[in-house]
């Protein structure tokens, strides 16, 4: 497969900027990889095309308050720093991207926060935009982490034009987020209501949890023609001995197992064994997926709508079977499904 052919015309006010009201009532277009045939619903409707025993896959990786805004030192210039991981938790470093990055060198320092309290020093350039920072503060680390994270803004997309507002730190979280590690959000979850997680518990529809931490790799530029030649960010995941359980036992009764969102899928697929059962995995993934792609785990996939050239649109694609994705994604346009992490919804059942 090529980059090119994943290309389509997203008109701009297509693209999300704020969440429905209700997570569980945005839009959902279900698609039947098998027939091509596509249908049209309200995401709540989920729950009818599950049934006892049959096991929904999420990923609880937490989002953390990642963009910071603030000054370098001496000439004032404003700075935006992105976290990207802490590297060690006692000299207080982070993995950054810092923009505008040509002006960040080696032993600057950046203050941050209206009182400047918070200060970092850039003690590494490890990429044209990345850096690692060292933070300047007194502090145990709960506290640091603390008074790191009150500085921080919800690190929304870069196609969300506006910045962040208050209302962000809990729309662009999954409501059954545990574990802290995300820049971004596995935006499938958003969609996942309280009420549609009970009902569909009533229904025995069992919840397996995995984590993956996602990155900003998700969202980088592919720059080559030939998608064999790509390489994606490593991002950390564990697969547990209860959801290896779980998934396996569901497979071996011919049960429908759903990934919840591409991260998962991702997930499932790095941890399978030969026999198409699930193994244990703790570690890193940086596996990248494209058509023709063999899935052996997942018969469904709860997912949004990717923008075009999107790493995450050609997982779909693999998944679902490139010309009824793209043909879905073209009625996608035509009858105005919002794309994005605040988007609307898609369900594909093989």
């Amino acid at each position: 497969m090529k980059l090119s052919q994943f290309k389509f015309t997203l008109p701009d006010e297509l693209i999300a900027q704020y969440p429905v009201e209700n997570r569980d009532e945005c839009r959902m277009m279900v698609l039947n990889a098998k027939t091509g045939e596509i249908s049209h619903h309200i995401f709540k409707e989920l729950i009818n095309y599950f049934e006892d025993g049959d096991v929904m896959v999420f990923n609880n990786t937490k989002v953390f308050p990642a963009r910071l805004f603030g000054n370098k030192e001496k000439t004032g210039a404003g700075i935006e720093v992105f976290l990207l991981r802490e590297l060690n938790k006692d000299q207080k470093f982070w993995d950054v991207l810092v923009e505008p990055a040509r002006k960040i060198r080696i032993g600057n320092k950046l203050y941050f926060g209206e009182d400047e309290s918070m200060v970092a020093e850039v003690i590494d350039n490890t990429t044209s935009r990345g850096r690692t920072l060292r933070f300047l503060y007194d502090g145990d680390h709960e506290e640091f982490k603390e008074a790191l994270y009150a500085l921080g803004d919800t690190p929304l997309p870069e196609y969300i034009t506006r910045r962040s507002e208050p209302a962000d730190a809990e729309a662009y979280q999954c409501i059954y987020a545990e574990e802290e590690g995300a820049v971004t959000a596995p935006a499938a979850g958003l969609h996942f209501s309280r009420e549609l997680l009970k009902r569909l518990e009533i229904k025995g529809v069992e919840k397996g949890v995995l984590t993956l931490h996602c990155g900003r790799g998700n969202f980088k530029d592919i720059d080559v023609e030939d998608l064999t030649k790509h390489r994606m960010d490593s991002e950390e995941m564990i697969v547990d001995e209860k959801l290896v359980e779980m998934v396996n036992a569901a497979k071996d009764r011919n049960s429908q197992v759903c990934a919840v969102g591409t991260s998962v899928l991702r997930a499932l697929a790095t941890s399978v064994c030969m026999n198409g059962h699930l193994m244990t995995f703790s570690g890193w993934t940086n596996k990248f997926i494209f058509p023709p792609y063999d899935f052996t785990v997942c018969n469904a996939l709860v997912s949004n709508f990717h923008l075009p050239l999107s790493t995450m649109l050609m997982m779909v694609a693999a998944f679902g079977g490139y010309d009824k994705v793209m043909k879905a994604y073209d009625v996608a346009v035509k009858e105005g499904y919002r794309f994005g992490a605040y988007g609307d919804a898609m369900l594909i059942l093989r």
